[in-house]
This record gives structure tokens, sequence and C-alpha cells, in this order.
């Protein structure tokens, strides 16, 4: 137990560090590059800080643990938008692009009712249907490829770091992420299951904790820098990238079947996305208010999951 707990604080310093050298990186890279933050957030930071969903979802489909394949994409998704964002949110309102409110979170409410519909549907994620995901993926990024094009280039790349460091900064804070997240799971499931918790919980709750602590660092810290195009950006890719890049994959690899069960959390994950869409819309920006109501409906839904199933 106090090997487990000495380990879960050495996966919380990797997890901050980490964060800290990955922001930093990726800002650079989007002034060199003349690429917009936003795009930043969605695609390079938002694959990178969910490694840990993508290594820990595909795996469990290749050893037919089908329920934390499917749990930790759905409790990783309620995670970053009720807890991560509303966290970022206390810290300083964050500024929401309007591309941001009108095409990308509408588009993660989209395949979160398609994920749910396909289960219920199929009672699974076959082959065909993960394929399908897979193809709105390479749509989604054709798409950050289009809007990206028409960004004029007006910054001093002079302040940027060179190339070398923004590589090491990155791939450093990147190894850092991935190890601290693996280290975090791995101490606090063994916790866990040392206090009594069931394995169903683990899957929804602390592997799914576990597994978005990256991203709740990274868009932490990128609040406080005032960096919230990859805040935001951040959320938004990664509930994308999970249920299209890491489901395609891991249904590709072994057809996922869909517990009727997952029907509720689909519709939390769901409610999140809406809830973040009508807090967003009127001001183009998420302000302390609904952050605070986030992170309440986070621990309401816990409390339900530890003490309803």
């Amino acid at each position: 137990m106090l090997i487990d707990l000495i380990l879960l604080v050495l996966g919380f310093v990797l997890l901050i560090k980490g964060a800290d050298y990955f922001v930093a990186g990726a800002s650079s890279m989007a002034t060199r590059m003349c690429i917009p933050p936003i795009i930043i957030g969605l695609t390079v930071v938002a694959m990178g800080t969910s490694a840990p969903e993508a290594a820990v979802s595909i795996s469990s489909a290749m050893h037919g643990s089908n329920a934390i394949a499917i749990g930790n994409i759905f409790g990783s998704n309620i995670a970053n938008v009720f807890l991560i964002l509303g966290l970022s949110a206390m810290i300083t309102p964050l500024i929401v692009q309007k591309n941001t409110i009108r095409f990308e979170i509408p588009f993660v409410g989209l395949i979160t009712v398609l994920l749910c519909w396909m289960g219920m549907t199929f009672g699974m994620i076959s082959r065909a249907g993960a394929g399908f995901l897979l193809g709105l993926f390479v749509l989604f990024l054709g798409y950050l490829f289009v809007i990206s094009r028409g960004t004029t280039c007006d910054i001093d790349c002079d302040k940027a770091m060179g190339g070398v460091k923004i590589a090491a900064y990155i791939l450093l804070g990147l190894l850092a992420l991935v190890l601290g997240s693996n280290i975090t799971v791995s101490a606090a499931c063994s916790i866990a299951r040392f206090i009594g918790v069931s394995e169903r919980v683990i899957g929804l709750t602390i592997v799914a904790i576990g597994t978005s602590l990256p991203e709740l660092v990274t868009s932490v810290i990128a609040a406080r820098k005032g960096q919230s195009d990859i805040a935001i950006g951040n959320i938004v890719g990664s509930n994308i990238f999970n249920i299209l890049f890491v489901l395609g994959i891991a249904g590709i690899i072994l057809p996922i079947p869909f517990a009727k069960e997952f029907i509720f959390d689909g519709i939390v994950a769901t409610l999140a996305t809406i809830l973040l869409l009508v807090f967003t819309l009127p001001s183009k920006r998420l302000s302390r208010f609904p952050g605070v109501l986030f992170v309440l409906i986070y621990m309401v839904y816990l409390v339900y999951l530890i003490c309803g199933k």
C-alpha cells in the first residue's frame, strides 16, 4: 500500500512536468509553423494526451476486456468535459473559437450518439462499424487541414523555440505524460482493490480518470498560461480521437460487445457535450459558473457509479 502511494505521487509529478513541457512545445510549434493553436490542440496535443486511453482500450480489446475498452472511453470523455474543462474554467474563463462551437463540439455530440446507436442496434462495435469510425476520423483530419489553410501568418517566429528544442519538449513531455499516466493508473487500481472497490467501478472511475490525467494537467496548465485554444482544443480533440480512432482501431482488431449498461454512460457523455454547447454558444466562452456546475455534476455522477452500481 505504501509503495502504491509513493508511485501515485511519482505519477502525478511526471504528469505535471510532462504537461508543462508538452504545452510549451506545442505552443511554439504553432507559432513557428503559423498554425492556429486550436489546430495544435485538436491534433498534436489531443492525440498525445489521449495516448493512455488508446493504450488501455486497445490492449483491453485484444485481451477480451470489453467493458474496460468502452467504459474507459465513455468515462474519459465525461471526465474531460465535466471535470477537466470545469476545473480549467474555474481557474480562468476559457475563450472558445467560433469553429469549435459551430462544428467541433456538435461533432463530438454526433459521434457520441452514433456510438450509442451502434451499441443499441447491433450490440457491438463490429469491424465494419469500427471502419466507419476510422473513416470519419480521416474526414475530421481533412476538415482541420482545410480550415488551417486560410490562416495568415502574422506571428513573430523569432520569439518561438528552435526546432530541435520544440521536438525535445514535445517528445519528453509526451513520454512523461504516458509514463506518468501508466504509473498513476496502476497505483490507483492497486489502492482501489485494497480498499475493496469493484473492478467495474474501477474501470468507469479510476481507470477513466487516470487515463484522463494528461488532459487534466495539460488543460489546467494551458488555462493558467492563457492558452484557452489549447485547453479547449485538447479536450474536444481528445473526445473525438477517443471515439473515432481509439475505438476504431480496437474494433478493427476485435469486434467489441456493447453492454446495455453503457447506454446510461453514453447519455451522460452526450449531456456533457450539449451543456458545453449551451454555455459557450451565447458568449463564446466558458465562464467560472458553468465550470463549477460541471464539476458538481461530475461529483454526482461519481457518487451514482459508486453507490448505484
